[in-house]
């Protein structure tokens, strides 16, 4: 009968054991791939905007929008298939930190590359070059440099430098209009209560392109300012290495190209060509 006890008391200890290197393997794998593990399929965490259409957007069906379709084409390149990856907002204030806190493995979600936001984290890219422009009304044909925004009613979001660089430096004489969201301010300039509206060249192509809007809007091609989007990774990943060779290869195979079309196609943008890796325009 003694035994038989430390007999079972044996196996036991054993059957632990080897449940625990199951564990530990597992998540090792994890690890390497740079994903997380739920219910034994990985999962990678990618951080995108939720509320701009056309670059990154949550709907009913699902997320849309350049953006989107970016992260998506690096995902697969990593391994992951569109169902393992797991879409999280990064709110523009929010985005250092979460890829500092490990939130996210990336994002693509609009990310200027600036020198100061290189002194916190890392960027792959650049992936697009868009610029800061103007929205203003199909038939509007009294506004064709960024000076004739003088007197003009300008609009612009709570928060945002884009309204107030074009007061300062282009039209001083700007009627500057802060609305709480783009959607206000394009609601605005439907109705005539603004006369431009502006932000990144890509961003207003995005809105423009709501099939609500088609055909009722037009950009100005004024090329204000440089922006230069990049993929936001954890500084020091191997991340960024992995991604910029996904980017490659995107605008190699005609993939980048088809994506803007899609997105910003509708509003009449006329794109920058795909930037070079690590060529970021001041």
């Amino acid at each position: 009968m003694k035994l038989r006890k430390v007999t079972a008391a044996s196996a036991a200890v054993l059957a632990l054991a080897l449940a625990a290197t199951a564990c530990g393997s597992s998540n090792d794998n994890d690890k390497d791939s740079g994903g997380s593990s739920s219910g034994g399929s990985k999962k990678i965490t990618v951080g995108i905007k939720f509320d701009q259409p056309g670059i990154g957007q949550k709907t009913p069906q699902g997320y849309a929008g350049f953006d989107v379709d970016v992260a998506t084409y690096i995902a697969k390149k990593l391994g992951y298939s569109a169902n393992q990856i797991e879409w999280k907002e990064s709110k523009s204030a929010d985005r250092e930190t979460m890829l500092q806190r490990g939130d996210v493995e990336f994002i693509a979600a609009s990310y200027s590359i600036t020198p100061e936001r290189q002194k916190s984290v890392d960027f792959a890219g650049p992936y697009l070059l868009a610029h800061q422009d103007v929205l203003v009304r199909a038939d509007d044909n009294s506004i064709k440099s960024p000076s004739d925004l003088n007197s003009k009613k300008l609009c612009s979001v709570t928060g945002s430098t884009s309204a107030q660089n074009v007061k300062d430096k282009l039209a001083p004489k700007a009627n500057l209009q802060v609305y709480p969201t783009y959607s206000a301010c394009l609601t605005g300039l439907q109705n005539g209560a603004i006369d431009a509206l502006t932000t990144d060249d890509s961003i207003l192509a995005g809105y423009a392109s709501q099939t609500q809007f088609k055909g009722k809007f037009k950009l100005g091609g004024f090329k204000m300012t440089n922006e230069n989007y990049g993929i936001g990774v954890k500084k020091g990943s191997a991340l960024k290495a992995k991604i910029n060779t996904a980017l490659e290869s995107m605008v190699s195979d005609g993939s980048w190209q088809k994506a803007v079309d899609k997105n910003f196609g509708p509003a009449g943008y006329k794109n920058e060509a795909a930037p070079k890796i690590g060529d970021i325009k001041s």
